[in-house]
C-alpha cells in the first residue's frame, strides 16, 4: 500500500496540539490585521504632513503605537505558542521512533547503519520540528498577509492591483520549479551526511583498533573523501537556492517599476491621488518581506520532505519478531526446555539450523561445542526469540515461547557474553541495567556472588563510580563480572553464558568461573564454549556441526567415542613430542 505523501503523515502528530495550534492562529490572525492598518496609517500620515496637521500627525502616531503594542503581544503569543507545539511534537515522534526501532528484531539491525540512525533520530527530526514552527509561525501567517494586503490593496485600486497579480502565477511556478530541484539535492545531501555520520561512529567506536594499526592516515582518508561528497552535495542546494533568489529578486524590481507606470497612468486618469498611491505602495512594500518568507519556508519543507521520507521509511518497518496475538505471559519458570524438530535460515534458504531435537530439564547445564559457524549461538538466540524458527517450535515447561510476550519471555533469560558490554553510567546502572528502581543492597548482593564487590569497593566512589562508554576504565575480567552481577541481579530461570571466560587472563577467569559456579545452582544453563576445559562439568554435550546435533553425552561418554569431541579435545589438550 503506498504511504501517504510528505507532510500528510504529520497530520496525526500535529492533531493532539491543534488547541496550542488554534491559539497560535488567533494571534497570527491579529498579527495579520496589522498591515493593511499600517498601509492605511502611513498613507493618512502622508496626507497631513503634506497638509501641515500636528494634531492629525499626533493623533495617528498615537493610534501608530497602540497597534504596535498589540501586534507585538500577538507575535509574542504566535511564536512562543508554536514553539512549543513543534518541540514538543518533535519530541513525541523522536520517542515513537526510537521506541518502534526497539521493537525491531536483529537481522534488521545486523544491516542497518548506526551512525545513520542516530542522524535520523537527531537531524532529521529537528529539521521536522523546524519545518512545523515555519509552516504555523512564518509560512501560515505570510500568507494570510498577502490575501489581506491584496484585498487592501484592491480596495485602493484594482486596476493596479490585477496587475500584481500578473506576476504572481509566475513566481509560484518558478519556486515550485526550484523547490523541486532543492529536494532532490536535499536527499543527496542527507544521504552523504548520514554516511559520514556512520563513519565517524564506526571509526570512533574502533579508535583502539585504528591506533593499533597505525590505520590514522587510512581513515582520515575515508573520512575526508566521504566530507568532500557532502561538500558537493550541499553546493549544488546552496547554488540553487543563490540562482532562486536572484531570479525571483529580478522579478520583483522588474514588478515594482512596471507598477510605478502603471501608477502614472491611472493618476493622470484620476483613478488614484497622490496620498492613496502611497498607500498602495506601502501595500505593495508589505508584499515583498511575506514572498521573501514563503520562497526560502518553501525551499526549507521541499528539504524537511526528505527528513519526513526518511523517518516514515523507520516507521513502516515491521518487527520480524512480535508478540503473536493472544500472546500470554511466561509464569515463573521451572526451566524445562525442549526444541521439537527446530530449523532456522537467515532468510536466505540456506538452514544453519536442522532438525535439532532435545529436553533440557531443570538444573541442567547443557554445553554446546562446535566450529566457529556450527550454529551455537544461533540456538540460544531462539531461545530467547531473538529470532523465531524457521521450521519446528521451542517450548518452556510444555509452553510454545511463541504463544508467550516477549517481555515475560526475556525477564526470565540472562545472558553472559563474550563481548560484555557496559554502557556510560555508574557501576550500579551497569549491575541494574533494565531495571527502572536501583536496589542497591540487592546490587551489592549479587556482586558479591560475581566476585565484583571487592574491586568495585576499592574505588572512591564505590558503586557510583561512572564507567565511562562501553565501560572503558575498566579491566576484562571486572567487565565480566560486572555482567555476571547483571544476570544474577535478574535472577533468572535460565542462564546462557556465551564464551565468558574466554578471553580472561588466567587470574580474572578463575574469579569468573568462582561466580559462575554460584550462578549456575538451580538453573537450567546453556553454555557455549569453544576451551572445553569450561564444560567438563556439564550435564550434557551437544556437538554441533553445520546446524546439526552430531553427539550427545557427558564429557567422559564422549571422549570414549573417539568421535568430533574426542578430536577437539585432542586438539587443545594434547600436545606431540618434539
Amino acid at each position: 500500500m503506498k504511504q501517504r505523501s510528505h507532510y500528510w503523515r504529520l497530520a496525526p502528530y500535529i492533531r493532539p496540539h491543534f488547541r496550542t495550534v488554534g491559539l497560535a492562529f488567533v494571534c497570527t490572525l491579529v498579527f495579520t490585521v496589522f498591515w493593511p492598518i499600517l498601509a492605511w496609517l502611513v498613507g493618512k500620515m502622508a496626507g497631513s504632513i503634506g497638509a501641515g496637521d500636528v494634531r492629525s500627525i499626533l493623533t495617528l502616531a498615537g493610534v501608530a503605537a497602540a497597534i504596535f503594542l498589540v501586534r507585538g503581544a500577538a507575535q509574542y503569543g504566535q511564536d512562543s505558542l508554536m514553539a512549543q507545539a513543534a518541540l514538543t511534537i518533535a519530541l513525541e515522534l523522536r520517542q515513537r521512533v526510537y521506541r518502534h526501532l526497539q521493537t525491531l528484531g536483529l537481522s534488521y539491525f545486523e544491516g542497518a547503519k548506526t551512525g545513520d540512525l542516530s542522524y535520523r533520530l537527531t537531524e532529521d527530526i529537528d529539521r521536522i520540528g523546524e519545518v512545523i514552527n515555519k509552516l504555523f509561525h512564518d509560512f501560515i501567517p505570510s500568507v494570510l498577509q498577502l490575501i489581506v494586503v491584496f484585498g487592501y490593496m484592491f480596495f485602493v485600486n484594482w486596476q493596479l492591483t490585477l496587475a500584481v497579480l500578473i506576476v504572481a502565477p509566475i513566481m509560484g511556478v518558478l519556486i515550485g520549479f526550484f523547490g523541486e530541484k532543492l529536494l532532490r539535492l536535499s536527499r543527496r545531501s542527507q544521504t552523504r551526511i548520514s554516511n559520514l555520520s556512520s563513519l565517524l561512529t564506526e571509526g570512533l567506536g574502533a579508535i583502539r583498533l585504528v591506533k593499533a594499526f597505525a590505520a590514522e592516515e587510512y581513515q582520515l582518508k575515508l573520512f575526508t573523501e566521504e566530507a568532500e561528497q557532502h561538500r558537493r552535495a550541499q553546493f549544488l542546494a546552496e547554488k540553487v537556492k543563490a540562482l532562486q533568489f536572484v531570479v525571483v529578486g529580478f522579478l520583483e524590481a522588474m514588478a515594482v517599476v512596471f507598477l510605478f507606470c502603471l501608477a502614472a497612468w491611472q493618476i493622470s486618469l484620476g483613478n488614484l491621488t497622490g496620498v492613496g498611491f502611497i498607500s498602495f505602495v506601502t501595500a505593495v512594500a508589505m508584499l515583498i518581506d511575506p514572498i521573501s518568507h514563503i520562497t526560502a519556508d518553501y525551499n526549507l519543507f521541499k528539504q524537511g520532505e526528505a527528513s519526513i521520507d526518511r523517518i516514515f521509511e523507520l516507521l513502516i518497518l515491521q518487527p520480524a519478531v512480535r508478540d503473536q496475538p493472544g500472546a500470554v505471559p511466561l509464569p515463573r519458570i521451572q526451566g524445562e526446555v525442549t526444541y521439537e524438530n527446530v530449523g532456522f535460515d537467515y532468510g536466505n534458504g540456506k538452514l544453519v539450523l536442522k532438525q535439532i531435537n532435545f529436553t533440557a530439564r531443570p538444573g541442567e547445564m547443557i554445553a554446546l561445542v562446535g566450529a566457529s559457524g556450527a550454529g551455537k549461538s544461533t540456538l540460544v538466540n531462539l531461545l530467547m526469540r531473538l529470532y523465531d524458527p524457521t521450521e519446528g517450535a521451542i517450548f518452556i515447561d510444555g509452553q510454545n515461547i511463541q504463544g508467550v510476550t516477549l517481555q515475560s519471555l526475556r525477564t526470565q533469560i540472562a545472558i553472559v557474553p563474550q563481548d560484555n558490554i557496559l554502557f556510560s553510567g555508574t557501576i550500579a546502572e551497569n549491575i541494574a541495567f533494565g531495571q527502572t528502581e536501583l536496589n542497591l543492597d540487592a546490587i551489592t548482593e549479587a556482586a558479591k556472588i560475581a566476585n565484583a564487590h571487592q574491586f568495585v569497593s576499592e574505588f572512591a566512589q564505590g558503586y557510583q563510580t561512572y564507567v565511562g562508554e562501553r565501560g572503558v576504565t575498566l579491566s576484562g575480567g571486572q567487565r565480566q563480572r560486572l555482567a555476571i552481577a547483571r544476570a544474577v541481579l535478574r535472577n533468572p530461570g535460565i542462564l546462557i553464558l556465551d564464551e565468558a571466560t574466554s578471553a580472561l587472563d588466567s587470574e580474572s577467569e578463575k574469579l569468573v568461573q568462582e561466580a559462575l559456579e554460584r550462578i549456575v545452582q538451580r538453573r537450567t544453563v546453556f553454555v557455549i564454549a569453544h576451551r572445553l576445559a569450561t564444560v567438563r562439568r556439564a550435564s550434557r554435550i551437544f556437538v554441533l556441526e553445520r546446524g546439526e546435533i552430531i553427539e550427545t553425552g557427558t564429557h567422559e561418554q564422549l571422549l570414549a567415542q573417539q568421535g568430533r569431541y574426542a578430536r577437539f579435545h585432542s586438539q587443545q589438550f594434547e600436545t606431540t613430542a618434539p
